[in-house]
């Protein structure tokens, strides 16, 4: 059963993108059998309807697993989808903007490899912040890299639980979770994975024994 609040911690499975909805619903799926808590569709360049329609079925596969889902980028799809939040880039809304057009809803920001971004993005009103790339990453090879380091950097600049991403794989994920990364941002190593499922119950499997207090709402904010 869902708690009332989402807890921002564990596996944040985010989607690659793909016309083939079906198979994305399936792989989506075994992530959240697996113990993902946090799913977040991505969509940059697909037709307005079909991303609707792959946004709210994914709503729905995680209403029922008990899942947070997060629409990347767009306010208006996270509203038109009934996602529980939205998560923003350097070049997407104001997060001021968003927790006006979603005052219940959760806020992520992208740190990118700043971690004093993250006393902005708690001011305006984020729940939580993403640094990466933690590692190289097939998926934007051109991204800065961030070191480990800047994870609790980040987490003691904005006092916001903190999501790690780029090139997070099962071999490589217990030393990020050791570098006080609330949440595993994962793409490639989960949805390119031979076995999906294993894959993501291997990730979601390491912070079964660090429990945390990170509910949505009981975060200190910088000031």
């Amino acid at each position: 059963m869902a708690s009332k609040e989402p807890r921002l911690r564990g596996l944040y499975a985010i989607t690659p993108e793909s016309a083939e909805t079906e198979s994305l619903v399936a792989r989506t799926r075994l992530c959240l059998e697996a113990g993902a808590s946090i799913v977040q569709y991505r969509a940059k360049s697909l037709a307005a309807a079909l991303a609707l329609e792959q946004a709210r079925r994914l709503a729905r596969e995680c209403a029922s697993a008990g899942a947070l889902f997060i629409v990347n980028d767009s306010v208006e799809l996270a509203l038109a989808a009934g996602a529980g939040g939205v998560h923003l880039g350097r070049e997407d809304a104001d997060p001021r903007e968003a927790r006006a057009r979603m005052p219940h809803g959760v806020i992520g920001v992208s740190c990118y490899a700043d971690p004093q971004q993250a006393r902005h993005a708690a001011a305006a009103g984020a729940d939580y912040v993403a640094i990466g790339s933690v590692f190289p990453s097939a998926t934007k090879p051109g991204a800065v890299h961030a070191p480990l380091e800047a994870i609790a950097r980040a987490k003691a600049a904005g006092g916001l639980p903190v999501a790690a991403i780029g090139g997070i794989t099962p071999s490589n994920a217990a030393r990020v979770v050791d570098a006080g990364a609330d949440m595993l941002a994962v793409i490639a190593a989960l949805y390119e994975a031979p076995d999906v499922r294993a894959a993501a119950f291997s990730l979601a499997r390491l912070f079964d024994a660090t429990p945390r207090s990170t509910d949505v709402r009981a975060q200190p904010r910088a000031v």
